[in-house]
């Protein structure tokens, strides 16, 4: 696809700047590309140029989703690479990065390579994807490439992806400086407390059986490995009080995690609420967990936003527990939802933003993005922040058509989203040609 070579000017947005303060101006897109920002930019003089009035929104950085489950190849009932990133245009996501657990998983270059040519056709937004462990393909976990890390399942995970022996996590953690991503639940106290809750259908048991503890156990070891070895460690999904303390006592400095705004803001009474519609992995925890992993946030504990954008179809969530799978979607509703805390004053819209892009950009070495200044990629958001509505599932562009937060009153809902200067998503609209690129990802230096 050719990029237009006329420029694109957003006027009067709210826009913020990269000391977090707020600028009310204009902004030339060119090439891909911001070109000049400033309170007011001279009238386009080429014909083709586009322009945007913004005034009332507020432009953000492009959220980047670090954990996605887009389902394509082998599971696109549930999913695929267009319509998941026609719901990250609608949510205001700009760049998403996927996970393994595919058919087949992505565990060796050319199932890697299989997904970047389908993002290629497919995708209108900028994608990467991780490569996935087993215990038995450390030589292609040391030679792919182009990937933001390794993705190691310690716990709810069966088959080849499953990696629970400290064996052979070892020697992931030894080998290659590549950084290590783990969904952290002991596997070993999983099974163990399914036989022992076996029989019962209430999905509310789902997070007795992965409990506060298996998630504990796991990360507790993947942090000793990562201490050891001083490799680079991500957390994935961090949902439990007790790891979030462990962390604020014990997190060196190449050690990151993240948090989903379910595990912020959904507890174990969305099970009564919702059913099974409220399940996944890791499950939801107590209110008490909420306010610390909210405080672990705050407190930069916890450094990022994720929403492990999981979907299953209605039907396969009707299954009684256990047969129920565990996922929900989450990319159109993660920057509303954000957005809609900062509106009560839980955070401030420029955390948001933090969270749900610049430390992204840091923590994966992703160039050029995750700022709103002269030189970046024009990866961009304009947010409604004056006006409320709820979600609704007629509206979701998902392609499971659901949402746990379905109901919910929220404010930031994106107007335009921009992708590399492309206007991919306006006023309701997808613009369906857009097309993402694949992101690079830079080496990260952390002081030890």
């Amino acid at each position: 696809m050719t990029v237009p070579t006329s420029s694109l000017y957003i006027r009067q947005a709210r826009i913020l700047m990269p000391d977090n303060s707020f600028l009310v101006g204009d902004i030339q897109i060119h090439d891909r590309q911001i070109t000049q920002i400033a309170p007011e930019l001279p009238p386009a003089e080429n014909p083709t140029d586009r322009e945007i009035d913004a005034t009332g929104l507020t432009l953000l950085p492009g959220v980047i989703d670090p954990q996605v489950h887009f389902r394509e190849p082998g599971l696109e009932h549930k999913e695929d690479l267009f319509t998941a990133s026609c719901a990250c245009a609608k949510g205001g996501v700009t760049s998403f990065l996927e996970m393994p657990n595919t058919k087949p998983l992505t565990t060796v270059q050319s199932a890697l390579n299989d997904k970047l040519d389908r993002a290629a056709k497919k995708s209108l937004v900028n994608y990467g994807f991780f490569i996935g462990a087993t215990a038995e393909n450390l030589p292609d976990l040391l030679d792919a490439h182009p990937t933001p890390g390794i993705k190691i399942f310690m716990g709810s995970m069966h088959g080849a992806l499953l990696v629970d022996q400290e064996a052979a996590l070892e020697r992931i953690f030894a080998n290659g400086k590549r950084l290590i991503a783990v969904h952290a639940e002991d596997q070993a106290r999983i099974r163990q407390r399914r036989e022992q809750f076996a029989g019962i259908t209430d999905p509310a048991i789902h997070s007795q059986i992965q409990d506060n503890q298996a998630a504990l156990q796991a990360t507790q070891l993947a942090l000793r490995l990562s201490k050891h070895y001083q490799r680079r460690l991500h957390i994935l999904h961090l949902s439990t009080a007790e790891e979030a303390e462990l962390l604020r006592q014990d997190k060196p400095a190449w050690v990151t995690a993240e948090v989903t705004p379910q595990h912020l803001l959904l507890n174990t009474s969305a099970y009564e609420k919702i059913g099974t519609l409220a399940q996944m992995n890791p499950p939801l925890r107590s209110p008490h967990d909420n306010e610390v992993l909210w405080q672990a946030l705050l407190d930069g504990v916890i450094d990022f936003i994720a929403t492990d954008h999981a979907p299953h179809t209605l039907e396969e969530k009707a299954q009684l527990y256990p047969n129920s799978p565990s996922g929900m979607p989450g990319v159109e509703t993660s920057l509303p939802l954000l957005l809609t805390q900062a509106m009560q004053g839980r955070c401030s819209i420029a955390q948001v933003a933090h969270w749900m892009s610049t430390a992204v950009t840091k923590a994966y070495g992703i160039p050029n993005k995750g700022v709103i200044t002269p030189g970046y990629d024009a990866d961009l958001v304009l947010v409604d922040l004056a006006t409320y509505r709820p979600v609704l599932r007629e509206e979701l562009q998902t392609k499971c058509g659901w949402s746990p937060f379905e109901g919910w009153n929220l404010t930031g809902y994106p107007v335009v989203t921009i992708v590399g200067g492309q206007v991919v998503y306006e006023h309701g609209k997808l613009n369906t040609q857009v097309r993402g690129q694949a992101l690079t990802f830079e080496t990260v230096s952390f002081e030890a």
